[in-house]
């Protein structure tokens, strides 16, 4: 192999940004390339970066040589295994320093972690703790296949790009972070336009949707019952039923207020509303079995009949950043969601789980039913309203 390791021009394509790598596996290929190419006999790398996600401990890049960068993603779950604990990754976790062990030791067998790599041929690894300037700890990890393993030489190139690489790993760890937090509280749609820089207040947009609004039946009086504890585990249960049928069916999480849940269902410029209005109403079907077959829901004085209520509408609405000053919300409201804050209000009336405007009800086939007009609040005159046919108050 060749005696030039100087790896400044590849710590300086770092430094900058690397910009020729417009994603971070592209970065970690790229680099792992240039590293080859300076006669580091690089077989494969991995970078392990923990993040902030509700369900997803952390991400890890591998790039193997003639294979390219494979993403894989670990549950909390994982991070609690033993497997996990003991493993040389979860060492520089821990002690925030460098590890080395050498594969070609046929004695060793402090990591069996490691014995893939064995037995793929590899013969030295290396785990560098990637350090955050705010001190968290992430992982980058070097493995040969190389006779004899890494030189002196080798290992100090190594080390130098392990500064430039924290930087930037940093960089794209706080917008992947940013991403996750702005999705998992104010939804994907509404994350992707505050990221893009719509966050002045009153910035708002007219769209067309259908509007799903949903609560638990009874839920003031389980709230004066059961534990907080057990209520929040409920309520978690419960929208458990309805968040991933949406998502599943295009929709949008918008708000959570209490047991009640506010969600759309995006319809584009000149889209017929037939097809978005039959995923809504699919939704609430899967919605309202998943809900029923609960087995552990409290008994109550309205335990013989609907769990939850729903109305769903389709109309324009305001969609944007509504509040004062340093405090937003990105949310939608009008006429129109007012409309299907007082139909899921009739539905507890009429003993119905799920009521329909007339504008939803137009798009949907035999499957709905008329149940009468309704003086409805802060509504001049009578409404319209729909249930499904397969149920009765």
């Amino acid at each position: 192999m060749t005696l030039g390791h100087d790896v400044t021009g590849i710590a300086d394509w770092l430094i900058d940004g690397a910009r020729s790598a417009p994603t971070p596996d592209a970065i970690l290929e790229q680099m792992c390339e240039r590293v080859v190419a300076l006669g580091i006999p690089v077989w494969r790398a991995a970078i392990f970066i923990r993040t902030l996600h509700p369900q997803v401990m952390g991400r890890r890049l591998e790039w193997r040589e003639g294979v390219g960068v494979a993403i894989g993603e670990a549950s909390y779950a994982v991070f609690d295994t033993e497997q996990f604990r003991g493993s040389p990754v979860a060492r520089v976790y821990r002690d925030a320093r460098k590890l080395r062990v050498r594969l070609d030791d046929t004695g060793l067998a402090e990591f069996p972690q490691l014995d893939e790599l064995r037995a793929g041929g590899g013969t030295d690894y290396l785990a560098f703790p990637v350090v955050f300037s705010n001190g968290e700890v992430h992982v980058a990890t070097w493995t040969t296949r190389y006779p004899g393993g890494f030189t002196d030489r080798q290992l100090a190139a190594l080390d130098r790009l392990t500064g430039p690489l924290s930087r930037l790993a940093e960089a794209y760890a706080l917008r992947r972070t940013a991403v996750n937090l702005l999705d998992t509280y104010v939804g994907r749609e509404a994350g992707v336009r505050i990221i893009a820089g719509q966050i002045r207040p009153g910035f708002t947009e007219t769209i067309r949707a259908a509007i799903w609004l949903s609560d638990m039946r009874g839920f003031t009086a389980l709230a004066d019952r059961i534990a907080p504890a057990s209520l929040i585990a409920l309520l978690n249960r419960y929208f458990e039923c309805q968040v991933p049928a949406i998502l599943r069916h295009g929709g949008e999480v918008l708000k959570f207020m209490g047991d009640g849940l506010l969600a759309i269902f995006p319809l584009s410029e000149d889209a017929d509303p037939a097809g978005v209005c039959q995923k809504a109403l699919a939704t609430a079907n899967e919605t309202r079995a998943a809900i029923a077959a609960l087995a552990d829901w409290p008994d109550s004085d309205e335990t013989s009949g609907p769990r939850f209520g729903l109305a769903l509408h389709v109309g324009e609405l305001l969609y944007g950043n509504i509040g004062a000053a340093n405090r937003l919300d990105f949310t939608c409201i009008g006429p129109a969601v007012n409309l299907t804050a007082r139909l899921e209000g009739l539905a507890g009336r009429l003993g119905r789980s799920t009521v329909l405007s007339a504008e939803f009800a137009r798009h949907c086939g035999a499957e709905i039913v008329p149940l009468g007009d309704f003086a409805l609040a802060g509504f001049r005159a009578a409404v319209p309203a729909f249930g499904l046919a397969d149920e009765s108050p």
